[in-house]
């Protein structure tokens, strides 16, 4: 797991983009403390920071080929790696430079080109500079576990892992995009390639980008769920056709040179995990959960403790206060790197950070709802569906309400917010009509999940929030043999009646019997109203009318009415904390350079 950035120019060697690229691997030396790599050849520059999950000792990166005819920077695991190596060496007689998991990726590249990628099973995003070719491939994986952004004008294209690495090798700072802006106000994150900064976009899941030594840029898709097709299959069948899968699919993802843990919340996918985790690890693994001094009813952290004893896990449990959450908002904003409204994010930092300070690698739930459809919209009634989308057609039944009521975006909004506005459904609509029509509601909604909130929300506050601290996130319900295997479920084993993910659950019980897998799904709730009490929010409301980001983008006035309603109301604690967060990230990313606040500040203090 690691950090990658480069160039590619057109203007002459990448040698005069050194300084930039130090810079931009300095800015993702959270992403890979444990050693540093750059390449300089022609045209492209390669820079790399490393996390050392496997070969510890001969794993650095750039990987180059022998004769120089191949270089590679790789963040992620490709995690049948031992398979790709064998095959290879047998087909070629060639011994291998390392024993790393990333030199497969040149491996297949040089056997079968980008038609090769099919053949890894992992996360990942790439670069490869193909000398012989004149082109670098930037490739990332097919779910978008790891990120990866592009910068393109008339003289360069640049990529790296985080927003914060491309900042070093612009020519100059950024616009902010008001779509971008609204698209996060309105529907919480962006969705698809944009960012809300002009220019700088991202590559899509499962999309490999050619960019030849003139800057010619294309983009294919390598994989795509949308060939699949329902199966026939009884329960039983499912559930001895998933063993064998799930459990090769861990045995791989347990390949690792350093010891492992596992976030567990007490759900049905988490203590899955910790089942497993257990049974294959042959002893107690670390967990850890997080729970709230406030709210104490909605806590997971019962359920999650309840499934550490019962399996013998060595077991953290985190209790945080609202003023510990709130001093962690800058940094939270900071590692996120994107506009994206998760407040989640700050305890899985705070998680994070706990689990780094003795592990490199924590396994993670995220994917299960969207695999095997957990979600409450995925059991919504048929008359319902038909019921909301004859009002808002085109999303079957998806929701269609703006976050921000009209009455507040004119309030608040800039003209030139209020011009874009109201534009977020068009990803639903995009995506709805993109599905193959043979697939039922219940597939199309799993399938709209997976290519929208969970690569542009769900796994940006995952893999950011745990490469802040070094911290390698393994998330096997992602791998795409699942992935693939859930959407392909008849509807009648995903969902029965008003239980979502019936399958996982019927089969889970093979490891956790009763009724701990047949609990509704609680969610992860963070205290936000509690977290804007009146003493912070009169500074607050303060603090951003003199902001210049905000007077630049909203009408003062209209924020000083959004203050005293929530003093008053407490309703609109989202849309004040969505505002709190620009003018923080603005004030990161803008007005400095990416630069890195503290572990524990006053939001206060990067607003004023």
């Amino acid at each position: 797991m690691c950090g990658i950035a480069g160039v590619i120019t057109s203007t002459g060697s990448a040698e005069t983009l050194r300084v930039g690229l130090q810079a931009a691997a300095s800015a993702l030396r959270h992403r890979g403390p444990d050693d540093f790599g750059i390449t300089l050849d022609g045209p492209v520059g390669f820079v790399h920071t490393r996390l050392s999950i496997i070969d510890l000792a001969g794993g650095h990166q750039p990987i180059v080929t022998r004769g120089g005819e191949l270089s590679a920077v790789v963040n992620g695991e490709i995690y049948n790696y031992i398979e790709l190596r064998n095959e290879f060496v047998e087909k070629t007689g060639i011994t291998p430079l390392t024993n790393s998991d990333s030199e497969c990726v040149l491996q297949v590249y040089a056997a079968e080109g980008i038609e090769g990628l099919r053949r890894l099973n992992g996360m990942f995003a790439l670069a490869i500079h193909d000398r012989v070719n004149r082109r670098v491939v930037l490739a990332r994986d097919r779910l978008g576990i790891k990120p990866l952004y592009v910068f393109r004008d008339g003289s360069r294209i640049a990529f790296g892992s985080e927003i914060k690495a491309l900042l070093a090798l612009l020519p100059s700072k950024p616009s902010v995009s008001a779509d971008g802006i609204v698209q996060f106000l309105e529907n919480e994150f962006l969705s698809g390639e944009q960012t809300a900064l002009v220019g700088i976009s991202r590559v899509p899941p499962g999309h490999a980008i050619t960019i030849d030594y003139d800057l010619t840029y294309d983009s294919q898709c390598y994989w795509s769920m949308c060939h699949l097709q329902t199966q026939q299959i009884t329960m039983l069948q499912a559930q001895e056709e998933f063993s064998a899968l799930f459990e090769q699919v861990m045995r791989e993802h347990l390949r690792a040179d350093v010891p492992f843990g596992l976030f567990l919340s007490g759900g049905v996918d988490s203590s899955i995990l910790c089942a497993m985790l257990t049974e294959m690890q042959n002893g107690p693994i670390e967990s850890f959960s997080v729970g709230y001094s406030v709210n104490r009813d909605r806590n997971e952290s019962h359920a999650a403790e309840k499934i550490a004893r019962q399996f013998g896990t060595r077991h953290t449990s985190l209790e945080i206060t609202p003023a510990e959450l709130l001093s962690r908002v800058p940094h939270a904003i900071w590692s996120t790197d994107e506009l994206m409204l998760d407040p989640a994010v700050i305890p899985t930092s705070l998680l994070a950070e706990k689990a780094g300070q003795s592990l490199k690698v924590i396994f993670t739930g995220e994917g299960g709802d969207e695999a095997f459809a957990g979600y409450a919209r995925s059991r919504k009634s048929p008359f319902l569906r038909w019921l909301s989308n004859f009002s808002k057609p085109g999303v079957g039944g998806f929701r269609s309400r703006n976050r921000w009521p009209r009455y507040l975006r004119n309030r608040l909004y800039s003209p030139g917010l209020q011009t874009v506005s109201n534009g977020f459904r068009q990803a639903q609509l995009d995506d709805w009509n993109r599905t193959p029509t043979t697939w039922s509601d219940i597939q199309r909604s799993q399938h709209y999940e997976m290519v929208t909130a969970l690569p542009d929300k769900l796994l940006v506050k995952v893999d950011r929030s745990l490469m802040a601290f070094g911290v390698e996130a393994r998330v096997p319900y992602l791998d795409h043999r699942i992935v693939e295997f859930g959407l392909s479920l008849p509807d009648d084993l995903k969902v029965k009646g008003n239980v979502g993910k019936y399958f996982l659950r019927q089969w889970g019980q093979r490891y956790i019997a009763g009724e701990h897998l047949r609990q509704s799904k609680r969610g992860f709730h963070v205290p936000i109203r509690r977290l804007l009490s009146d003493e912070f929010l009169r500074s607050l409301g303060d603090a951003l009318t003199s902001n210049r980001a905000i007077q630049g983008w909203f009408n003062t006035d209209g924020i000083k009415y959004l203050i005293e309603a929530q003093r008053l109301t407490g309703a609109y604690s989202e849309q004040v904390w969505g505002v709190m967060q620009f003018a923080i990230w603005h004030r990161i990313f803008l007005e400095g350079n990416g630069q890195k606040p503290g572990l524990v500040e006053d939001p206060l203090d990067w607003i004023r």
